[in-house]
């Protein structure tokens, strides 16, 4: 047992606050880590890579939550359609209506989060507001019998200024409330707000997060 992990998951699962979770960023740690946060009670964990997580599902107990995190591309979605939970990274119309089409083909509901473009930075994937707003109000998605979509996901920018890092969390959260009461009014299954990562998901935390995506912050560095 790697008394480190058990230590910096139950440091950081005690920071918490009820009502939010945590989903342990597992990529590229090997399966052996996961198990041993796993045997301390943590049962979500978040992938980006779809061989590394077809491995990890056939290696691990069954009873893990699949998070999807990463930028997913639309070919690859069939292979990981089985068996995710969420897939928190959805950033196009294209990418939604090939969810739903290899959702029923597994006869699933695959639970998705769409992903806001919030920082101010290039390399990040991502909906700009307008655009997320463009997605909703076309309507397609209220036809998809196998996609429920759950709430938002972003990524703040990467940087020290933790003003700037609470400004866009604060953005992000005011985009929930103006997404919900538009569109999911009524709709308890619209509830979750994912940001915050190792680094800033305390500040996360106090814009409103629901979940958390900690993976250096429990296994070290990779």
């Amino acid at each position: 047992m790697n008394t480190d992990v058990a230590q910096r998951l139950h440091t950081v699962l005690g920071s918490l606050p009820e009502g939010v979770r945590l989903v342990a960023v597992s990529k590229y740690h090997p399966a052996e880590r996961i198990f041993e946060a796993y045997n301390e009670g943590q049962r979500l964990f978040g992938e980006s890579h779809e061989q590394e997580l077809r491995h990890k599902v056939e290696a691990l107990p069954r009873d893990i939550e699949w998070h999807f995190i990463g930028h997913l591309q639309t070919n690859k979605v069939k292979y990981i359609a089985p068996y995710i939970a969420m897939i928190e990274a959805v950033d196009s119309l294209r990418l939604l209506r090939e969810i739903e089409k290899q959702a029923a083909r597994c006869d699933r509901t695959i639970r998705v989060l769409l992903e806001l473009h919030i920082a101010e930075e290039a390399t990040k994937y991502g909906l700009s507001l307008d655009d997320c707003r463009a997605l909703l109000d076309g309507g397609e998605w209220r036809e998809m019998t196998h996609v429920q979509i759950c709430g938002l996901m972003m990524m703040a920018s990467n940087t020290d200024d933790k003003l700037r890092i609470a400004r866009e969390f604060d953005l992000a959260a005011r985009f929930f409330d103006e997404v919900k009461a538009r569109h999911f009014a009524g709709n308890d299954n619209f509830c979750e707000r994912s940001w915050g990562m190792s680094h800033d998901y305390r500040i996360a935390v106090d814009h409103g997060s629901t979940l958390v995506r900690v993976g250096t912050g429990i296994f070290g560095e990779r």
